[in-house]
């Protein structure tokens, strides 16, 4: 296969270009979607087809090899041929599963083909079961021109409650490349599909582009930040460096904010990362990441990106008015859930009375029980403490085992375990 040249490069560099500029015109937003996750619950997500789900005896053309017939199609047109040969690999592909996993991989697939076609017609499912990712057992790529933009997982790896949580989801990715690349209007599509599916939003980048240059360069970030400017809510976020600082002849980045919190913001230029370290267009990017981490993502990110880039903080709208552009300022605020340090809290006084109260009559169920006994014993116990019950299982199992840990190892309740 022939690697792709510097040339190569460039010229595909100038075709994002101009497909961001193009977009800009088109929406009159100046903030781009370029990267999207979101996840579906099976219970909500698309219903196969009846073709998919009942194959016909031709969808199943084999020879006595074992390879598809390709004769058998040879005589349709090149789309209806590729379309034909798509489906008798994917129905052959799900032919070789357990019944309990049929359904979700037919799922899955239908989400991959919906979400291509929002995308545009150069983008395709592809049929074939490919290795998953993020403990997803398997992946069906979305891919452009052959090329692999996207992905949707499904099935889960390994066993544990929070396994058979996520076998019951499947979720997909979209890549830079896939959202530069569809056609105009299609993130009002997708924020509509995913509604409609009532999907969750785990990622999406905002970005913000200087085509031109920004005054002051990417140096000027460092001075901002020192005076406080990236300063939101009296808070401080963390920062970082990356590139060739002093030579400049790679592309250099800033960023600050924290994954772990689900906001942070990266600051790099983007023409000399497309076009190399002679790149003369200071082409710079301004990219929001926000997470699910610590927060709920609307699907209007996907309608006013601008606007939900402009409310990250006072410098996100700053920069955006200095682009040039007029928004509303829509903050994504935290989940209106208990702090976390109360749910820690609860189930540290649980932890310390296990530990101090019921130790050793734990030890004796857990000793002298047989499996079925002790088994029926917490099945019968779903409910949490009364302390514990205004918390979401989640947020408990959460954080419960880390603590119980920490108070047993710090010997708190060892004392009252002992004299039991």
């Amino acid at each position: 296969m022939r690697l792709p040249t510097v040339s190569d490069l460039v010229l595909e560099g100038r075709e994002i270009k101009l497909r961001l500029q193009a977009e800009r015109e088109q929406t009159g937003s100046h903030a781009h979607v370029d990267w999207l996750r979101f996840t579906v619950n099976l219970r909500h997500a698309p219903i196969p087809t009846v073709e998919t789900l009942f194959p016909s005896a031709s969808d199943a053309q084999y020879d006595r090899a074992g390879f598809f017939d390709m004769s058998s199609i040879a005589e349709l047109e090149d789309g209806k041929r590729r379309m034909k040969y798509n489906r008798v690999k994917l129905v052959n592909e799900l032919r070789e599963l357990d019944d309990a996993d049929y359904a979700a991989s037919t799922q899955a697939f239908q989400l991959a083909e919906d979400v291509a076609a929002i995308l545009g017609p150069d983008f395709e499912a592809s049929p074939e079961f490919c290795k998953g990712k993020d403990f997803y057992r398997f992946r069906f790529n979305i891919t452009r021109q052959s090329k692999p933009v996207g992905w949707v997982g499904f099935l889960s790896v390994g066993n544990g409650s929070r396994v058979q949580q996520q076998a019951k989801t499947i979720h997909c990715n979209l890549e830079g490349m896939a959202c530069t690349f569809a056609r105009p209007g299609w993130l009002e599509h997708m924020a509509n599909y995913i509604d409609q599916h009532r999907g969750l939003i785990t990622r999406c980048d905002l970005a913000l582009d200087f085509f031109d240059g920004i005054k002051g360069g990417i140096e000027r970030f460092e001075a901002e930040y020192k005076a406080g400017l990236m300063d939101h809510m009296g808070h401080r976020p963390k920062n970082g460096q990356n590139g060739d600082w002093w030579g400049g002849n790679d592309g250099r980045s800033v960023y600050f904010g924290s994954r772990a919190a689900g906001k942070i913001t990266n600051l790099y230029e983007k023409g000399k990362q497309l076009f190399g370290a002679k790149d003369a267009t200071e082409w710079l990017r301004a990219e929001l990441r926000y997470g699910n981490q610590k927060r709920l993502l609307p699907t209007d990110m996907l309608r006013r990106p601008a606007d939900f880039f402009a409310g990250a903080s006072d410098w996100h709208a700053a920069l955006v008015e200095e682009h040039g552009a007029q928004c509303l300022p829509e903050p994504v605020k935290t989940e209106p859930r208990l702090a976390l340090e109360t749910v820690k809290a609860e189930c540290t006084r649980n932890a310390r009375w296990v530990l101090d109260t019921a130790g050793k009559s734990l030890s004796l169920a857990f000793k002298y029980l047989d499996f079925e006994t002790l088994s029926q014993f917490i099945e019968n116990c779903k409910d949490l403490p009364n302390r514990l019950s205004k918390f979401q299982q989640e947020e408990v199992g959460g954080v419960y085992a880390e603590v119980f840990k920490q108070v047993s190892a710090s010997g708190t309740g060892r004392v009252g375990l002992q004299a039991a």
